[in-house]
């Protein structure tokens, strides 16, 4: 990787985090033991986590100047033609604007035309929620990865059964991978092989915001350093098991072996 830095291109927003001593029940009201703001999005909590693994890394997304803002807009492909992509080994899109995404992507590949196969600019997306304007991404990255909701909304019930039943939705020679909770993380790559890790649960569960993004970062990071697919699977449920252990994401590198 040299010194270029992984790209997280998506959403930067206010998470207000309300604790409470149990799960509420519907139409009840219950008493907080405390509350507190911190910054969230997919894209965003990936990069913090990024960070705190130690990778060079960098945010694109709309950013508000005070703590609280309306109608952000999402990231254009106008946008992006002004990033410098010679800067960066890895670009890893949260789907949002879907059809504006795919024209960045168009732009690295066209980027990466220019270069040789080992310099050039590794694409990962990310397809959580289940929304049809989303799957056009599929064909677009060269890690794909996708939510349990989202493997669920088209009638799978594991994630590998996900895995090889959508993995002809993306292009030659991409990787596939499905985290689904407390059950762990497949993926599938060219070979047809779905590879799996289990879950790494804490303790204590404490905090599950964020774990997905801190799995897609974990695996991210993994993988760029020149890990395996089934490395970077595991390492990303260890640390998204850390994760759900503490509050935000203060810790998860201090306790990683």
């Amino acid at each position: 990787m040299g010194d270029k830095k992984i790209l997280c291109v998506g959403l930067v927003c206010l998470d207000i985090i309300n604790v409470l001593d149990k799960y509420p029940e519907e139409d009840t009201d219950s008493r907080c033991l405390s509350q507190r703001w911190q910054r969230g999005g997919n894209a965003s909590n990936s990069c913090t986590v990024l960070a705190l693994l130690g990778a060079p890394c960098a945010f694109l997304g709309s950013l508000a100047p005070g703590p609280v803002a309306e109608n952000l807009p999402d990231v254009t492909a106008t946008d992006f033609s002004k990033v410098d992509l010679t800067q960066y080994s890895w670009i890893h899109w949260e789907g949002r604007n879907a059809e504006e995404q795919v024209k960045m992507i168009q732009q690295v590949a066209l980027f990466n035309r220019s270069l040789p196969q080992q310099q050039r600019i590794t694409i990962s997306v990310e397809i959580e929620k289940t929304m049809e304007p989303l799957y056009q991404l599929f064909p677009y990255g060269d890690i794909v990865f996708i939510s349990k909701d989202v493997a669920m909304h088209f009638g799978f019930h594991s994630a590998a059964s996900a895995l090889q039943e959508l993995y002809h939705r993306v292009k030659k020679g991409a990787v596939l991978i499905c985290a689904w909770a407390e059950k762990g993380a497949d993926a599938l790559g060219p070979d047809g092989v779905v590879v799996h890790s289990d879950a790494f649960s804490p303790e204590v569960l404490v905090d599950t915001l964020g774990a997905g993004d801190t799995f897609n970062a974990s695996v991210i990071y993994c993988l760029s350093h020149g890990g395996s697919l089934q490395e970077a699977l595991m390492f990303g449920c260890q640390v998204a098991g850390r994760k759900c252990g503490v509050h935000g994401y203060d810790g998860i590198v201090e306790q990683k072996k």
